[in-house]
This record gives C-alpha cells, sequence and structure tokens, in this order.
C-alpha cells in the first residue's frame, strides 16, 4: 500500500471514531472542517436536521497564505453563525490532526466569537 492511502485510511478511522461521539443540533451545530489538497472548508450541520446551516471555504478567502486562509475561513463562519444567532458549537476536526490550518480555523471561529 502506498503512504497516501495509509494516511488516507488513518484520517478516516479517526473521523469515524469522532463521530461516534458528537453530533450537532439545532441549537449547537456541529462546526466540520474538510480539508483537501488546495483549499479549507468549513460548515456548521444540524444532524438532527440532515441540513447545513451555514458554509465557507478559502476560495472566497483575500489572504494569500495558507493559514492565514484557514484562519479568515474560521472568522468568516463565525460571522455567518452570528449572524444566524449561533453561539455555541461542536468542534470537529474531521478525522485531521489539530495542529497547522485546523487550529487555525478554531482559532479564528473562537476569535469570530464562537464558544467551543
Amino acid at each position: 500500500m502506498k503512504t497516501s492511502q495509509i494516511k488516507q485510511q488513518k484520517i478516516a478511522r479517526r473521523h469515524k471514531r469522532i463521530r461516534s461521539t458528537i453530533s450537532g443540533t439545532a441549537e449547537r451545530p456541529r462546526l466540520s472542517v474538510f480539508k483537501s489538497h488546495k483549499f479549507i472548508s468549513a460548515q456548521l450541520i444540524d444532524d438532527v436536521a440532515g441540513k447545513t446551516v451555514a458554509a465557507f471555504t478559502s476560495r472566497d478567502a483575500k489572504a494569500k497564505a495558507p493559514a492565514e486562509k484557514a484562519k479568515e475561513v474560521g472568522v468568516e463562519i463565525a460571522k455567518k453563525a452570528k449572524s444566524l444567532k449561533i453561539e455555541k458549537v461542536v468542534f470537529d476536526r474531521g478525522g485531521y490532526l489539530y495542529t497547522g490550518k485546523i487550529k487555525a480555523i478554531a482559532d479564528g471561529a473562537r476569535e469570530g466569537g464562537l464558544i467551543f
């Protein structure tokens, strides 16, 4: 097996383990993070209704550096949540390790006023 396949399997296992314990509701939606090779996105999900409440991606970000883009994604998703009167969320790192861009999104969302 290639190293990239093993890495994807590890991420999938971690994500499955995380999702077995956390779930989003209308009052406290799940802040889900997805990271591709080029972009990073975050969305607020109400798992009870099965709907995405708000979303933002780094394609729309103005910053240049990847970490700055990730922080901007966190700040923008927090702004959208505030406009929908959502203050508390459950953070779902999507199986990714809590470093780098994932931490930058979390810091940006906290800076924007979200509590988790």
